[in-house]
């Protein structure tokens, strides 16, 4: 059988959808399950699991697992039923869009019985039956630019949500240099431009899930190569177009990957009727300033030596921080 694959799991609340409630069942058994639920534990449990991608018929197997601490926010459930679908046998393959993490239970689909519950969890009830909501790996972003000051910022915001970041930086001197300070700052994966230059680029993304979302302020190739990682329906936003290059995006991302390209111009946004939502921006990112999460490199000058940050600003005298006048 594939679905949840479980006679008990463990999932976290927010993962559920309620079809059933317990009170109107009448299950000989709740008495047992009301006892059961105050416990911190999850009764032990049978699953199908996968440790590599391939042929599901050899590469599933079930197994016998422990049972788990069953947290504050946590709902133990008894899968009743779950079908094998074809996204399942996918998954399994490892040819699926969205890839867990192996090892990994097979199944994402079915409906099952709120066995026990968390001290914290509100709104359900043991005996409830439930199916569970589209599961989700994590969300994942790409963006090229990462050492412009935008790119650090992604970056940060990107760690500080939990959000995984590729990012891609162009061939320099130092390239290894650059790397380690971006990871220093949260990136997750960087890469040079020549590094992605190979034919399946997904290949590089191991079991992430492909992202959603993609940042551009470079154009050009760099902005290809944004678009190669692009999952099915993603979106790239450009911000800015540092190579002064077009960009090129071929028919088959349009046609076969429903591509979607956005601009966006930040003046143009703080000018219109975005005002509200421009005050929460900043309060949201000055609270993380003040909370030492959020860095933004800069280099203070003084008002006088305006035409020194000026050559800075330029890049006549090489990489420096931000230029910030001081008056």
């Amino acid at each position: 059988m594939v679905g949840r694959f479980r006679a008990a799991s463990s999932v976290t609340l927010g993962h559920l959808s309620k079809i059933a409630g317990g009170s109107s069942l009448h299950n000989p058994m709740h008495s047992f399950y009301s006892a059961f639920s105050s416990s911190s534990m999850s009764p032990p449990s049978k699953a199908v699991i996968y440790e590599q991608q391939g042929q599901p018929d050899q590469v599933a197997r079930v197994v016998d697992l422990p049972e788990v601490e069953l947290k504050e926010n946590d709902v133990c459930i008894k899968m009743l039923a779950a079908p094998i679908t074809p996204s399942d046998i996918n998954r399994i393959e490892g040819v699926y869009p969205i890839r867990p993490p192996v090892p990994a239970v097979g199944g994402y689909e079915g409906v099952g019985e709120i066995y026990a519950l968390g001290s914290a969890v509100r709104n359900l009830s043991v005996g409830d039956w439930v199916v569970p909501s589209p599961p989700s790996s994590g969300d994942v972003i790409v963006q090229n630019g990462a050492t412009s000051m935008v790119g650090q910022s992604i970056i940060q915001l990107a760690r500080i949500r939990g959000i995984h970041s590729i990012n891609i930086i162009r061939d320099r001197i130092g390239a290894e240099e650059v790397k380690n300070r971006l990871k220093k700052l949260g990136a997750d994966d960087v890469f040079t431009e020549s590094q992605l230059e190979v034919k399946n680029i997904k290949s590089l993304l191991g079991n992430l899930s492909e992202p959603v979302l993609g940042f551009n302020c470079t154009g050009g190739n760099a902005a290809s190569l944004v678009l190669r990682f692009l999952r099915q329906g993603g979106t790239m936003v450009t911000y800015g177009g540092m190579s002064k290059k077009p960009i090129t995006v071929s028919t088959s991302s349009f046609i076969f990957k429903d591509l979607s390209l956005r601009g966006f111009w930040l003046q143009n946004w703080m000018t219109s009727h975005k005002a509200d939502e421009c005050r929460v921006m900043i309060d949201y990112i000055l609270d993380l300033v003040h909370e030492g999460k959020f860095k933004y490199e800069m280099e203070l000058v003084p008002f006088q030596d305006f035409h020194r940050a000026l050559d800075k600003a330029l890049g006549k005298l090489g990489n420096h921080p931000k230029q910030v006048l001081k008056f």
